[in-house]
C-alpha cells in the first residue's frame, strides 16, 4: 500500500466542527515545526514529596538539562531531527515534534533541593523532590500568658511579717 497525497477540497473540508477545532488546534500548534514542543508532564506530591514524570521519547539524558534555583526547578533539552543523507525517504507526514523544550516547575519551600534526584526510562524522566524534614515536622508551640511571664521573671524573695504584741517584726 501507498501514501498518497490528497490535493483536493474534500481533503480541506472539515467533517464536522469539532474535527474542525482539532485541526486548528494541531495545526497551530504543530507550526512550530521543528523549533520547539512541549512534552507532556504529570506531577504529583506523595507524603515525602514531589514527583514529576516528563514524557520524553526518542530523547537521550544527555540532551536533557535540569536546574534548580530560587524556588524554581526547569528542565530543559532538545529533541534532534536526525535526516539520513541518500536514504530515499521522502516525509508524507511528520507529526513528531522536534527542537527545543522548556519546562518550569514552581516549588515550596519545604522542599530539599541538595537531594533532588532524577533518572530516564523507557522515554519517562522521572524527577524525585523530597521535602524538608525539618521543615515539615510538626512541632507543639506553646502558648504563654502575663502571668507565666510573671512567674518567669525573677523576683527578689518576700520576707515574711509577723506581729508580736502589736509590733511589726521581719523574719
Amino acid at each position: 500500500m501507498a501514501l498518497n497525497r490528497y490535493t483536493g477540497m474534500e481533503n480541506n473540508m472539515p467533517q464536522s466542527f469539532s474535527s474542525m477545532l482539532d485541526r486548528f488546534f494541531n495545526e497551530s500548534v504543530n507550526s512550530k515545526g521543528l523549533t520547539s514542543f512541549t512534552p507532556h508532564v504529570d506531577a504529583c506530591e506523595t507524603q515525602n514529596g514531589y514527583e514529576i514524570e516528563v514524557a520524553l521519547p526518542g530523547i537521550r539524558k544527555e540532551d536533557v538539562s535540569i536546574d534548580f534555583q530560587e524556588g524554581r526547578l526547569t528542565i530543559t533539552g532538545e529533541r534532534r531531527f536526525e535526516k539520513s543523507e541518500g536514504d530515499g525517504r521522502r516525509y508524507q507526514m511528520l507529526e513528531t515534534q522536534y527542537g527545543t523544550f522548556n519546562r518550569s516547575f514552581y516549588l515550596p519551600d519545604n522542599v530539599n533541593p541538595d537531594k533532588i534526584k532524577a533518572r530516564m526510562e523507557n522515554g519517562m524522566l522521572m524527577v524525585s523532590i523530597p521535602k524538608d524534614e525539618h521543615k515539615t515536622m510538626k512541632r507543639q508551640i506553646n502558648i504563654s500568658s502575663e502571668e507565666d511571664r510573671d512567674e518567669t521573671t525573677p523576683t527578689k524573695p518576700k520576707k515574711a511579717k509577723t506581729t508580736e504584741n502589736g509590733k511589726s517584726v521581719e523574719a
